[in-house]
């Protein structure tokens, strides 16, 4: 079974990437995606967005990194994946996904899914536009404000051209909330010809399991799961079980390398917010994040957190 670690905007940027990618289990990641609005961008804003350009388009651990763009002119996406592939990428994601209400409202995201000639168009350009051997995917919602087009955006992706899809399994308008419908990611993987990676609530290795029997995909995208449980890939491979004490190290190493990457204010929320996930099955980072809530120093949460492990 192929993982990958889903680009999680917000969330999942270099940092947290390379600590997840560096504890294992992931064939490839993806970035957090860059959006495109009518200009060609320049090279600086696809190495603050993906780092790893720089070091070969991969992670410390070696993990390759796609590049996820975001935008809804087919030219103008297709001139950027262009530039990316030039600057480095090995694979072009394309976003129509991402529930995100700023985005959607400037034409992104999960609403272009209401218009599969669009999804189709996009799709297409980005294809055309680069190389035939650098692999061009998306990842799509089940829909926008319902379901009713999913398998004309899925077989729109595929006609396109692309390499294969990933598919979370809610609409934008059912955002986060439980169940993801992973019996109608199987739908969508029997209405297309190209492979198809399931997404959406998979907390656990059981629930890899379920997913991919339910979906019937050989493949899954980790998100929200992973960075609740670091070791949840290594856990679905090879079934191995970690506690708080394997844990520990890897968040103090992220510390330690976030600082000087932003303002101590940024950095200590970006800790938090990695604490936040990591207490829904990690008593500790409950009481680490209580303890550290009304700190604004990352350096003075660094020290708390080396007081801990």
């Amino acid at each position: 079974m192929k993982l990958v670690l889903a680009p999680m905007e917000g969330l999942a940027d270099y940092w947290l990437r390379q600590v997840l990618t560096d504890i294992g289990g992931y064939d490839w990641c993806v970035t957090e995606f860059v959006r495109v609005s009518g200009r060609l961008l320049p090279p600086k804003v696809f190495y603050r967005w993906c780092p790893e350009l720089r070091e070969g388009a991969r992670t410390r651990a070696g993990t390759p990194v796609h590049l996820q763009l975001l935008g809804s002119d087919p030219q103008c996406v297709a001139e950027n994946a262009a530039l990316g592939v030039e600057l480095g990428a090995p694979a072009i994601d394309l976003n129509f996904g991402c529930p995100a209400k700023t985005v959607n409202r400037h034409r992104g995201g999960a609403v272009l899914l209401d218009e599969p000639e669009l999804v189709y168009a996009v799709v297409a350009a980005v294809r055309d536009a680069v190389p035939a051997t650098v692999p061009v995917s998306a990842k799509m919602r089940l829909g926008n404000d319902d379901d009713l087009r999913a398998l004309d955006n899925a077989r729109a992706v595929d006609a396109a051209g692309a390499s294969w899809l990933t598919v979370h399994g809610r609409t934008r308008a059912q955002g986060y909330r439980p169940p993801a419908y992973w019996d109608r990611i199987r739908e969508v993987r029997e209405a297309v010809s190209i492979p198809v990676i399931a997404n959406g609530e998979v907390w656990t290795a059981e629930d890899a399991r379920r997913c991919a029997a339910e979906s019937g995909c050989g493949a899954l995208m980790l998100g929200r799961g992973a960075v609740s449980d670091p070791f949840l890939a290594r856990a679905i491979r090879h079934g191995e079980q970690h506690g708080w004490e394997d844990i520990a190290p890897w968040l103090l190493d992220y510390t330690g390398r976030l600082l000087g990457t932003g303002t101590p204010v940024q950095e200590a929320g970006r800790i938090k917010q990695w604490l936040n996930y990591l207490r829904r099955d990690f008593p500790p980072a409950a009481q680490l994040l209580d303890q550290v809530r009304r700190e604004r120093d990352a350096a003075r949460i660094r020290e708390i957190v080396q007081a801990r492990v």
